[in-house]
């Protein structure tokens, strides 16, 4: 009979500080030690980025925005074809834009002084 009332007690004194219980309030200690104690997965695979993430584009670098655009037509090529992020390919975009109109670039074709660069898209091309 003493060790039950003195239970009602100590539930009296977790009850008026927030906790409903006793083993809630042990099971939150360890929870909050357990979270200290965790390190990082050492299987996490890095974060993947397209070859542009850590490049800014410039609209005046003709010879890195010529890798975009097709050789014959001019057009700059889709995101399936040069594997960029959103966000690069928009940024492409627009810079590619931009130096045809301040006339960095030629509109309808490929300079062909950029012809013989190496290929950063995987184009297959008909030869």
């Amino acid at each position: 009979m003493q060790a039950f009332r003195g239970m009602q007690t100590l539930r009296h004194m977790f009850i008026q500080r927030g906790a409903t219980s006793l083993r809630s309030s042990s099971t939150a200690s360890n929870v909050t030690q357990q979270n200290d104690d965790l390190m990082e997965n050492p299987f996490k695979e890095p974060q993947k980025g397209c070859i542009l993430c850590n490049i800014t584009l410039d609209y005046k670098n003709t010879q890195l925005l010529s890798q975009f655009i097709s050789p014959h037509t001019g057009r700059i090529y889709g995101r399936h074809i040069t594997g960029l992020c959103g966000r690069k390919q928009k940024e492409v975009a627009k810079a590619v834009k931009k130096s045809h109109a301040m006339g960095f670039m030629s509109v309808s074709h490929k300079h062909p002084q950029f012809m013989k660069d190496p290929n950063i898209c995987v184009v297959k091309k008909f030869e």
